[in-house]
């Protein structure tokens, strides 16, 4: 029981790391390594109250995060992601399901994609000339909260189940 109250805890505390990412990156673009580091730091406590055991649970965890900051640092070589969001993303693949984060990557790619057609048109409407800033963090975060709610939330689960 009391893990329960952890596990849950635990994602109301992800929720809000991740609308402090979403608002920090708005107003900034840019996300704090505290915050990054704060999440990652959350998933083995997450891990604990989820019951997840070390092999294969926990290694494939931490596998797909492997993965995912080797994939999104060549994105940020190129310039086409910032540091902070390879960082927010890895972070997250480390308390996501694998099939739950790649729905979480196709959600945060079409939430983005509209993101960047408001601010392109935005930007375009008021004639600025320096280069287009996407806060592409906002995008992560709302397909994180997305996700919580869908998949972890108990609410969800039942009405899903039903």
């Amino acid at each position: 029981m009391l893990t329960e109250y952890i596990h849950y805890g635990l994602l109301a505390a992800l929720a809000i790391a991740l609308l402090i990412a979403a608002f920090t990156d708005w107003r900034s673009r840019k996300i704090g390594n505290w915050l990054n580091a704060t999440i990652a730091l959350g998933a083995p406590l997450f891990w604990w109250a989820s019951g997840l055991t070390l092999w294969p649970e926990v290694a494939t965890q931490i596998g797909i995060a492997i993965a995912t900051f080797a994939v999104l640092s060549v994105l940020f070589a190129l310039k086409w992601m910032g540091g902070g969001d390879v960082k927010l993303l890895t972070a997250l693949a480390l308390w996501i399901e694998p099939t739950w984060f790649l729905n979480l990557l196709i959600m945060m790619a079409l939430l983005g994609g509209v993101l960047t057609l408001v601010m392109g048109a935005w930007h375009i409407a008021r004639r600025q000339r320096e280069r287009l800033a996407i806060p592409y963090g906002v995008a992560i975060s709302a397909a994180g909260l997305w996700v919580l709610s869908a998949h972890y939330l108990p609410v969800a689960q039942s009405a899903l189940a039903s």
